[in-house]
């Protein structure tokens, strides 16, 4: 059940006494580095003066705009012989951040990766299929190295190339997978139509989801249609990557693993700390790291801590699924909406396929949504009336949850565009 029991039940009190020692070396560390060593210079800090964990709200928050700003090395707290990775974010909102690790940073995040995969129940001789992309992306290593680590036999299958994949699967004997949720959606349309079916002709125990907001009503449709447990992770490579929080068999929330991370919500408008429970955007600062530790890294995900122990007996706290990221919100007539509410909405809604796209436009000064929505192929061939029935049912499903009035488009199975990488849900078409 434990890939460490010892660390996976500590106590709490002693938890906390291990972050206290992480984060003290922490910032002992970050001033081997230009960026900290400067900001600590110049706003008079001490690691004296951080003499419990809450004191960490005495020092300055780090951002993604800080990491491009000291691009490349600036963030770096090691001499640079003793670096042995690089890894860095897409870089979709402008210039991408660089992460760097020592060969102990490899080490540890390797050590995660496999504590999380344990615990959903992947043994040595489990074959495991890697679907996400290699390189940059920290993805497709980390799963990868966890899964070496726990002694499986490992498919790197990259991305896309979804009849291989299938192929893959059921020559090899597959059992876990790493999959981000859309693509598992869409990999279930070409099982169709090879004529296998993944719950009877394929040896799939579970799945591990991730990379992008989901709910739990499209987890749900992925397990239903696979017939395995859908497991969500939460990883971003400023942290390092997958498995900085991973849910246990239990799958109510995610455990993040507080002897690596010291974690804090904050309200993301005045950067005050909320309590457990209260939903705001998650902060993190690493604990263990050498080669590019980071101190109140903003990650702009939504999420809480939810109160309370788990089933399962591990003592480190959970975070309830990311809702979305502050900088995927959309403001539409001043109410901020996020995609993840209305796919959730959408999938809640009997006749409506897998997919759909928002489209942001304004007409002189008047912003609207229309939202394009892909639904049984049934309706196209039977009453319009009852195309009509369900395009009004979708308005007012969505109205109720994002408090504006969509426009809605009804479309055919597939016809919106598919993608084997991240789902592109939005498209904002206003100009400034």
């Amino acid at each position: 059940m434990y890939w460490d029991e010892r660390e996976e039940t500590v106590e709490q009190a002693r938890l906390q006494e291990t972050q206290m020692e992480g984060l003290r070396e922490t910032l002992r560390r970050a001033q081997g580095s230009s960026y900290y060593r400067d900001l600590f210079k110049d706003r008079r800090l001490q690691i004296d003066d951080i003499r419990k964990l809450a004191d960490i709200e005495m020092l300055p928050l780090t951002t993604k705009d800080d990491l491009r700003e000291h691009w490349p090395w600036g963030f770096v707290a090691v001499a640079r012989e003793e670096l042995i990775r690089m890894h860095s974010s897409s870089g979709t909102t402008g210039r991408a951040t660089v992460i760097f690790h020592t060969a102990n940073d490899i080490k540890a995040w390797t050590h995660l990766v496999a504590r999380s995969m344990y615990m959903t129940g992947m043994r040595r001789g489990d074959v495991f299929q890697n679907m996400m992309t290699y390189g940059l992306f920290t993805g497709g290593l980390g799963f990868h190295y966890g899964a070496e680590e726990i002694g499986a036999l490992v498919i790197p299958a990259g991305a896309g190339n979804s009849k291989r994949q299938i192929q893959l699967i059921c020559d090899f004997g597959t059992t876990f997978i790493h999959i981000i949720p859309s693509y598992a959606l869409y990999l279930s349309t070409v099982f169709d139509e090879m004529h296998v079916d993944p719950r009877k002709d394929t040896k799939l125990k579970a799945a591990f989801i991730g990379a992008e907001p989901h709910s739990e009503k499209m987890r749900r449709t992925i397990e239903d249609l696979y017939g395995f447990k859908a497991y969500n992770s939460y990883g971003l490579s400023e942290m390092n990557g997958p498995g900085v929080a991973f849910e246990c068999p239990c799958q109510n929330g995610l455990h993040i693993w507080e002897d690596q991370f010291l974690v804090e919500i904050i309200d993301p408008l005045t950067g005050k700390p909320l309590a457990d429970g209260q939903e705001g955007e998650l902060v993190m600062t690493t604990l263990k790291r050498e080669g590019m530790p980071l101190i109140r890294y903003r990650t702009k995900d939504l999420t809480r801590i939810i109160p309370g122990p788990c089933d399962c007996g591990r003592t480190h706290r959970r975070i309830e699924r990311i809702k979305g990221r502050t900088d995927d919100m959309m403001i539409i007539k001043g109410v901020n909406i996020f995609p993840i509410q209305i796919e959730k909405r959408l999938m809640e809604i009997p006749g409506v396929g897998t997919n759909f796209l928002v489209l942001l436009d304004r007409e002189g000064y008047d912003d609207y949504m229309n939202v394009q929505v892909e639904v049984k192929r049934e309706f196209f061939t039977g009453d319009l009336k009852q195309l009509e029935k369900l395009r009004r049912r979708i308005v007012e499903e969505l109205k109720s949850d994002i408090l504006i009035t969509p426009r809605v488009d009804l479309v055919a199975p597939d016809s919106l565009p598919k993608t084997e990488g991240k789902a592109v849900r939005v498209i904002d078409n206003r100009k400034d």
